[in-house]
């Protein structure tokens, strides 16, 4: 090889040799899948607020870490294909809130860890095994709802004194609100208030509940 050919195919390797480099770095940064079951612009400030944590605890987006961002927009099936891409994908974790999010990403997989907040009983819907050993591919946060049940019926008879009839509005079609309702129902009839149930399947069932509500309720109870 002529030496002027040599100097040319060394300097365009070294000139490579960054760019392949950095490449290699990216695809090496842990993925992290949000499965998110509304919209961007509605968790806008959820979204925040992740993103400022793990940039507290050193995680940068874009830097030490990739965050995937998919969105159902209110779609059960959609969630499915979300959870199924992310599995394709082999993302590190999955990241989500909600108890049907949470359900659909552990039915996809039972390796990649699954992370969700805000999931009022997760045990009594089959995520986790218990609170102190969840088990499996699954944690998160769980905000209790049946357990203090009573104690917000509590709260709402100090708000409502002559409390006698409890309208509960709920998700019929969501697992942990008709877990919740069961719970709040029992809290109820254990200080004798009585109970009435609206079940709500799609956005048009709100209006005509709250008309059939009218004059036989005095308080209202909604899990969504």
């Amino acid at each position: 090889m002529k030496r002027r050919q040599f100097i040319t195919l060394l300097c365009g390797a070294t000139a490579a040799w960054p760019l392949a480099a950095r490449a290699q770095q990216q695809a090496k940064l842990p993925t992290i899948g949000f499965l998110g079951a509304s919209t961007r612009s509605t968790e806008n400030e959820w979204i925040a607020a992740f993103v400022q944590r793990l940039r507290e605890l050193g995680w940068v987006e874009g830097r030490t870490i990739v965050i995937e961002y998919r969105w159902a927009e209110g779609h059960d099936e959609r969630l499915v294909e979300i959870a199924a891409e992310f599995v394709r994908r082999k993302v590190d974790v999955i990241v989500t809130w909600g108890a049907v999010p949470a359900i659909v990403a552990k039915r996809a997989t039972s390796v990649i860890p699954i992370v969700f907040a805000a999931i009022g009983e997760p045990v009594g819907i089959g995520l986790v095994a218990s609170l102190a050993r969840p088990g499996g591919n699954v944690t998160g946060l769980s905000s209790q709802t049946t357990e203090l049940a009573g104690k917000r019926l509590e709260l709402l008879r100090e708000v409502v004194p002559g409390l006698r009839r409890l309208a509960i509005m709920f998700n019929v079609d969501a697992p942990a609100p008709v877990l919740d309702m069961r719970g709040v129902q029992a809290a109820a009839n254990a200080i004798g208030v009585e109970v009435a149930t609206s079940e709500i399947r799609q956005s048009k069932d709100i209006a005509p509940a709250f008309d059939a509500l009218k004059g036989h309720a005095d308080a209202l109870y909604v899990l969504y």
